[in-house]
């Protein structure tokens, strides 16, 4: 194999693992690279999608310490996950643990000392492969059609609820703007839709 033929394979199998540099072959990867990256980031968010559907059922958010709605108490939490960074300020604040190296971000509601709900952000690096690649597109193509679909505006910001009731209770996925892109985050409540 000559030296060029090994650099391609080699850049191939590194987008595909997501540790690409450009060092690695000293160029930009070929167009047929950035596709597989695209693949796989593609199916690494669905596979995140996916995550959320069966656990919802029982109140919980997939790999989160089987935390669950109304049963899990704050002190719970704390003792399995220690302090949030930045802790709620009032009745109606969430204590938010920060996304960290391959760590997804969460934000906690607590009401008369278990949780109320919670919410899922994600991780910052390689967003793509996570949240950021989820479109409201694929949760319908993968969901059906939503139990509510409804526009959120504060201010100049708009934001897009879609809807799914999920025995007791319901993960409603929240988009910036309402282009169906950009999902920033995804709730996880009691059912409140009849």
């Amino acid at each position: 194999m000559n030296v060029y033929a090994y650099a391609k394979k080699t850049a191939i199998a590194a987008v595909a693992v997501g540790t690409l540099t450009l060092s690695t072959v000293g160029a930009i990867p070929s167009s047929h690279a950035v596709a597989a990256a695209s693949v796989d980031a593609h199916s690494q968010a669905l596979r995140t999608l996916m995550s959320f559907y069966k656990p919802a059922l029982q109140g919980q958010f997939p790999n989160f310490h089987s935390f669950t709605l109304g049963k899990t108490s704050h002190e719970t939490v704390i003792k399995t996950i220690g302090k949030a960074e930045s802790p709620a300020t009032d009745a109606d604040g969430f204590d938010v643990y920060h996304a960290e190296m391959g760590h997804p971000g969460y934000a906690i509601n607590y009401k008369l000392g278990k949780i109320r709900e919670m919410r899922y952000f994600g991780t910052n690096v390689e967003r793509q492969t996570n949240l950021g690649g989820i479109t409201v597109r694929m949760l319908i193509q993968q969901w059906g059609a939503p139990n509510e679909s409804v526009l959120i505006k504060s201010g100049k910001t708009v934001q897009k609820k879609i809807t799914y009731v999920r025995g007791k209770y319901q993960l409603e996925f929240i988009f910036n703007g309402t282009s169906g892109t950009g999902l920033d985050h995804i709730n996880l409540v009691t059912k409140t839709i009849k």
